[in-house]
């Protein structure tokens, strides 16, 4: 079973990086409980500015892209991790995912999440990652990671989790959709896949 966590951070080290690292971390952590294995990939759009630029202008992806492309399309799960700009995903974000076939995540399991400086932009997940991946028929997870500056060491308070147990609950809930998806081809009727996965998204329970 293979996991992919796209990450759109520009600097080195990257906390948008370090974000997407420990998600997919409670994602295995959580598959291997149930006797499930994980491959995990990171695909840095960092390395890719270029080759995705180049696509957008020419039609054709440099292999570095086509690669990161079908490990997107191809994986079980996905991660999918931006840094705030403007109030919204980054533009490299948006471009990357813009060059993937729109049927190509139907039905894929997808946990969202971002960084930034600030708790103000937390709801960037909601009127901006969650309409994009639920337009590309994704299913989405019910819980999304936003990490602001002071929210790295922090342990929440009786009212609010943490971001350790947001970083927890999300990869659990994408580990249990990994897990129930069908082995093998997908149904002939895409609409098949979806439906059941939106039941199993309903049936999600972590309290």
């Amino acid at each position: 079973m293979k996991l992919v966590a796209v990450s759109a951070g520009l600097s080195t080290p990257s906390s948008t990086r370090l974000l997407a690292d420990r998600l997919a971390e409670a994602a295995g952590g959580e598959l291997a409980t149930r006797g499930l294995d994980l491959e995990t990939e990171v695909v840095e759009l960092r390395e890719l500015a270029v080759p995705v630029a180049n696509n957008l202008v020419t039609g054709f992806p440099p292999s570095p892209l086509a690669a990161a492309i079908d490990s997107v399309t191809g994986a079980a799960g996905l991660i999918a991790v931006t840094p705030v700009f403007t109030a919204s995903y980054s533009g490299l974000f948006k471009s990357f995912f813009d060059l993937i076939d729109p049927a190509a995540l139907t039905g894929k399991p997808v946990l969202i999440a971002a960084t930034g400086g600030t708790a103000r932009h937390s709801l960037v997940l909601e009127h901006a990652l969650r309409p994009l991946f639920s337009y590309l028929r994704a299913a989405v997870v019910p819980t999304a990671v936003y990490a602001a500056s002071e929210d790295w060491g922090s342990g929440g308070d009786a009212y609010t989790d943490g971001l350790p147990g947001r970083i927890r609950r999300a990869g659990g809930e994408l580990a249990a959709l990994m897990a129930a998806r069908p082995a093998g081809p997908a149904s002939e009727d895409p609409e098949d896949d979806v439906t059941a996965l939106e039941r199993q998204l309903s049936d999600l329970r972590f309290d």
